[in-house]
């Protein structure tokens, strides 16, 4: 469990909901403690300093203090360099903070996790900028959560021949082993992929249209199977938008 004090933790808030008539309670993910619930006492006051600092998609600095569940914010300051998000890459970030409220469990440190959302969401405040695309700025998230949280096998490596998947071959993602050689009779809902695909994707590549349409089968996949019959409410405006 963390100390009774932390000082200048890089850290995000995911989600905050109102506690009694001033405060709030804060779900935060930070790089080297993973996510927390924190009591920001006052922070509802008109004149508090937090209330115009707790943003979601903001890089901070948060101090706390305390040894239970609940801990108490003590410092929040806001890091700068990121743009607001508006529209849908508002609406993506809103998707990312789900993901990470439904695969972390508390306290459990994901510091390449955590990297990778930071510039997730700086590349989405970029996104009109930058002529990125939604879904080319999602998949590297969506692959780093499954992999960093031990759902989703090695993509460069096929269980069976223990190898390297051949750029020229077709494969399968069988789900709880991994990538295997495509068979004829292998059930119709698991994605198929080329081996060129597969490398792009282990490579963190989605430059290419079919890499791209190839990883977006896959994360549809493995993020249904192990988010069952949970409903991720942003996941399903942007499949319904045709977004993701």
């Amino acid at each position: 469990m963390a100390g009774t004090r932390v000082l200048d933790e890089p850290g995000f808030v995911l989600h905050s909901i109102p506690y009694k008539e001033t405060s709030l309670i804060l779900d935060v993910f930070t790089r080297s403690h993973g996510r927390l619930a924190l009591i920001a006492k006052g922070a509802k006051r008109p004149h508090s300093s937090l209330r115009p600092v707790l943003q979601r998609f903001q890089p901070l600095l948060i101090s706390w203090s305390g040894k239970s569940e609940l801990r108490t914010l003590t410092k929040s300051e806001w890091v700068g360099g990121s743009p607001a998000l508006v529209g849908d890459a508002l609406l993506c970030g809103f998707y990312l903070n789900e993901l990470l409220v439904k695969f972390l469990a508390r306290e459990d440190a994901y510091e390449t996790l955590y990297d990778q959302y930071a510039s997730t969401v700086y590349a989405l405040s970029q996104i009109m900028e930058s002529g990125a695309g939604i879904e080319q700025t999602l998949r590297p998230f969506e692959l780093a959560l499954l992999r960093e949280t031990g759902y989703a096998a090695a993509l460069d490596h096929c269980v069976e021949t223990q190898t390297k998947p051949v750029a020229t071959e077709r494969y399968v993602y069988q789900p709880e082993k991994g990538i295997r050689p495509l068979q004829s009779d292998d059930p119709g809902h698991w994605p198929v992929l080329t081996g060129l695909a597969l490398e792009a994707m282990a490579n963190g590549d989605f430059s290419d249209a079919e890499t791209l349409t190839q990883s977006k089968q896959l994360m549809r996949f493995l993020l249904g199977i192990h988010l069952q019959d949970q409903q991720l409410t942003t996941r399903q405006i942007l499949i319904d938008l045709k977004k993701i």
